[in-house]
């Protein structure tokens, strides 16, 4: 329980900011301009993750992130943290972080034992800007 009011907090501080903004230009379409770059390029990772798609980070926001996530036509479909365990404490705050703009349809909250880039524990809090029956545009 101690976990989950936390990262209830953060899905709601993330998502509701956002719903009524388009998505900016620079965003939409993959590469996403500015300092982000792919995942795949900075760690030992595929181009296309099935099931998230083709990230990219600025790399000074790890591991937070937000990692921007594409599917196979390059259009945004997630916008992706991944908060470690670790931090997810009274000590620890996750503030400010940033948003892709796009409007959240909903939100997933799941545990990742870890993986290259993140190797520790973590959540992966996913802001879907696509509808549910829309994921399977990063299924495979």
């Amino acid at each position: 329980m101690k976990m989950i009011l936390p990262v209830a907090a953060l899905v709601g501080a993330l998502a509701f900011p956002v719903l009524a903004h388009e998505v900016p230009a620079e965003l939409a379409k993959a590469p996403p301009a500015g300092a982000f770059k792919a995942v795949s390029s900075l760690v030992k990772l595929p181009d296309f993750l099935p099931g998230m798609g083709q990230l990219f980070v600025d790399p000074a926001s790890l591991p937070a992130g937000p990692f921007l996530a594409y599917d196979h036509d390059g259009a945004l479909v997630s916008t992706i943290y991944m908060l470690p365990i670790k931090d997810l404490n009274p000590e620890k705050r996750f503030e400010d972080l940033a948003t892709s703009g796009a409007p959240v349809d909903h939100v997933d909250v799941y545990y990742n034992a870890g993986h290259p880039g993140v190797e520790e524990p973590h959540i992966h809090v996913v802001l879907w800007h696509v509808p549910a029956a829309d994921e399977a545009r990063v299924a495979q």
